[in-house]
């Protein structure tokens, strides 16, 4: 068994015998170990660089010793230690102790050369990993795509394909319908026809439409042209050998409304006369132009009540028919037919005495202007009596009311005195009023080819005159009861 001081003398680096003869052990030393004294040598600091690490230094060195000696000879645990003089030398000399630390700053140099040598080797080493990994699954790629995912894609991949033939099928039989309507009404445009529902494949199959618009521009009816037709037809009936072709077809219902635009009107009846129509109320269209007169342009005016005629039609009642010379005079024809002055002739006529004469002068016309008989004779004669007559309140209107007609058969000089024309006045009562009111007087009525429609609620807009359109069972083509 140990004794005591031999278990504590590699603790503490020395026993209690190294007292006693401290010589002998550093005699010791050196026999055995001979070499040992080189690697503590100041001079040689190069040779032990490698063996130290950056973050030991020269004293940690100097502890260690004493731990190196127990361990190689542990039978001289009780012998002191001790130093040798190249030791001690060294350690009085610390300045060649310091010289190595210059030549440790490139040892982190050393890190940022070797980091870009080892990174080309790790890239090369785990690049090439995902490449190959990347062409492999580049070839599966899809298959890593969801089953769902692929079956929501075809579904709508095909449910394209079947909207887009369902469209293309129905603006076919869109343009089937237009080209017939078009040959069976004689139209000069091309109707326009939207069918209703979707998908319409179906409905074709089963020999049913829900609902379809067409809308027919320019159309014909009698004197004058209907701007728009809009009918939009519910429920109807395909007759035919389906698919294709289809024969015919049957409207359960067709609502609509027709428009007979002013602008027509105007192109249609305005000419020779140049007559422009505007709205005057609600059942009332007022007509406006010139007409040429006896190498005079003469006024004319008038009023068109309208009116249904019967289911299918509408026509015009006039009435107010009226030429107006401007300045001179207004004619009206009709029973009676009345020749009157405007209000600058009455004006002039009241302040000239020469023309009032003129006119007092007939019996029909001083009757009118309210003067009796015992006082027209001094009038003609007295300046002052006269303009007691023509200075009466009131006798400028009398004068604008006074029917100049007859003279114009019995008297022309007496209006060509008070500055009528007589030329144009006798060209004015040979109008009858017949004819005038044909020139601003208008009708139409629908096709004949179209049956089972009949026009409602007939009304005068801001653009024209419009109504309703209503019908059932109206056959179109070669459908059963299309003659009917």
């Amino acid at each position: 068994m140990r004794s005591p001081t031999r278990m504590f003398s590699p603790l503490f680096g020395h026993s209690p015998h190294s007292a006693r003869d401290p010589e002998r052990e550093v005699d010791q030393k050196s026999e055995q170990d001979p070499e040992r004294e080189v690697p503590q040598d100041a001079e040689s600091g190069s040779e032990q660089e490698p063996e130290q690490t950056p973050e030991q230094g020269s004293e940690p060195e100097r502890h260690s010793e004493p731990e190196q000696v127990s361990k190689q000879d542990p039978d001289r645990e009780g012998e002191p230690e001790r130093h040798s003089e190249p030791e001690q030398d060294s350690k009085q000399d610390p300045a060649p102790e310091r010289e190595p630390a210059p030549e440790r700053e490139p040892a982190p140099e050393r890190e940022p050369q070797q980091e870009p040598e080892r990174q080309p080797e790790q890239e090369s080493g785990r690049q090439p990993e995902p490449e190959r990994a990347g062409r492999r699954g580049g070839r599966g790629r899809l298959g890593r795509v969801p089953l769902t995912t692929k079956l929501v894609a075809g579904l709508l991949a095909g449910a394209t394909l079947l909207v887009v033939a369902d469209r293309c099928a129905a603006m076919y039989a869109e343009k089937r319908a237009e080209q017939t309507l078009r040959d069976k009404l004689g139209l000069a445009a091309t109707p326009d026809v939207h069918i209703h529902g979707f998908p319409f494949l179906t409905q074709l199959l089963g020999k049913r439409l829900d609902g379809v618009d067409v809308t027919v521009p320019d159309a014909p009816a009698g004197r004058v042209t209907l701007a728009e037709v809009r009918a939009e037809a519910t429920d109807i009936r395909l007759d035919g050998d389906l698919p294709l072709p289809v024969d015919g077809a049957r409207a359960a219902r067709v609502n609509g409304d027709v428009l007979l635009a002013f602008d027509d009107l105007d192109r249609e009846l305005g000419t020779p006369a140049q007559v422009k129509f505007r709205a005057l109320d609600r059942q009332s269209v007022r007509a406006d132009g010139e007409l040429p007169v006896a190498g005079r342009v003469v006024r004319i005016h008038a009023v068109a009540h309208i009116r249904r005629d019967g289911d299918r039609g509408v026509s015009t009642s006039v009435s107010g028919m009226r030429l107006d010379v401007p300045g001179i005079a207004t004619y009206r024809p009709g029973r009676p037919a009345r020749l009157r002055l405007h209000p600058q002739a009455a004006e002039k006529i009241s302040h000239d005495k020469s023309k009032a004469r003129a006119l007092l002068a007939v019996p029909s016309v001083a009757r009118q202007l309210g003067v009796a008989p015992e006082d027209t004779g001094p009038a003609m004669r007295d300046d002052k009596r006269l303009g007691r007559i023509t200075g009466r309140p009131g006798f400028k209107e009398k004068l604008m009311r006074a029917n100049l007609v007859d003279l114009v058969a019995d008297r022309p000089e007496t209006l060509e005195r008070v500055g009528v024309d007589p030329v144009l006045a006798r060209a004015l009562v040979r109008l009858r009023a017949q004819d005038l009111s044909e020139r601003v007087a208008f009708s139409f009525q629908l096709p004949k080819q179209v049956k089972g429609l009949r026009l409602r609620n007939i009304t005068v807009e801001r653009d024209g005159i419009r109504a309703d359109l209503t019908g059932s069972g109206l056959a179109v083509g070669t459908a059963r009861g299309a003659d009917d």
